[in-house]
């Protein structure tokens, strides 16, 4: 069994993991105090989601695995380009296979798999799609912290979880709150809501555990966390922040989500 600071890694990113759902249910909760969400006010908060996830994806992703890489004698080249590339493919293929509604889109305009089931549920797979790649890479960075990957370390990894939980608290609200316009009651919002962070937790706990079977390839593990979360950036965010027209407002909060995570990152690092 391996120990880091006293705990099982494994329990670390479980731990990282429900506190990244947490600030996600909390998001959801926002439903019991509002019935509306201004659109000005939602499209920031996905600009800073997104800002966040393009930092995170770098500095403790990308960079770590680069760094681990070269320590290895490797060229950095092939691992980081191969792994970013197939984290994007793979969620490429998980999105045109996943059923899945963005938000404020009709139900008709659904994407994936062609499936019966209602509005709520495709809401809920669409924010868990994006919870995926977030669990998963706070799981892979506790266990590269764990067994001493250069340029990767605990406090690092605890960045990325805070980084990662900031902006899970706009994608619960970004959930529930829709929801509860469309009519559905208010502790039905929630449970929607907080639905599509408990993914979180287990992909956290498989990224862990896969880090102590797969170290010979840990940079590609890294950098293809790093694309899946690139791919969702750029394919779901940034094109919902702004297809309201709120570009000026969209693009503030993702320099600012970017700033703070990078802030975190550096500074925590």
């Amino acid at each position: 069994m391996i120990w880091f600071n006293n705990q099982h890694v494994v329990l670390q990113a479980l731990l990282a993991t429900l506190f990244t759902y947490g600030l996600t249910a909390l998001g959801a909760g926002t439903v019991f105090f509002f019935r509306n969400i201004n659109r000005k006010i939602l499209d920031g908060m996905l600009g800073f989601a997104g800002g966040v996830m393009i930092a995170a994806s770098f500095w403790s992703l990308l960079a770590p695995a680069i760094v681990m890489a070269e320590a290895a004698g490797k060229s950095p080249l092939i691992p980081a380009v191969v792994g970013f590339l197939l984290g994007g493919v793979f969620l490429r293929l998980v999105d045109r296979l996943l059923p899945h509604l963005h938000l404020e889109h009709r139900r008709e305009d659904a994407e994936g798999i062609k499936t019966s089931w209602g509005r709520s549920i495709l809401l809920v797979l669409a924010i868990t799609l994006h919870n995926i790649p977030e669990g998963l890479a706070v799981g892979v960075s506790f266990g590269a912290a764990a067994v001493g990957v250069p340029g990767a370390g605990f406090t690092g990894a605890i960045a990325l979880a805070l980084g990662i939980g900031l902006q899970n608290f706009p994608e619960g609200a970004a959930v529930s709150i829709p929801l509860r316009r469309d009519g559905a009651s208010r502790l039905k919002s929630f449970w929607y809501g907080q639905l599509s962070g408990v993914v979180e937790p287990v992909a956290g706990v498989l990224g862990a555990v896969l880090v102590f079977f797969i170290q010979p390839v840990l940079p590609y593990a890294l950098a293809f966390a790093a694309g899946a979360m690139i791919f969702v950036v750029a394919e779901e965010l940034i094109p919902e922040a702004y297809r309201e027209g709120n570009d000026h407002i969209a693009t503030t909060g993702l320099m600012l989500g970017f700033a703070i995570m990078m802030a975190m990152d550096v500074g925590l690092g």
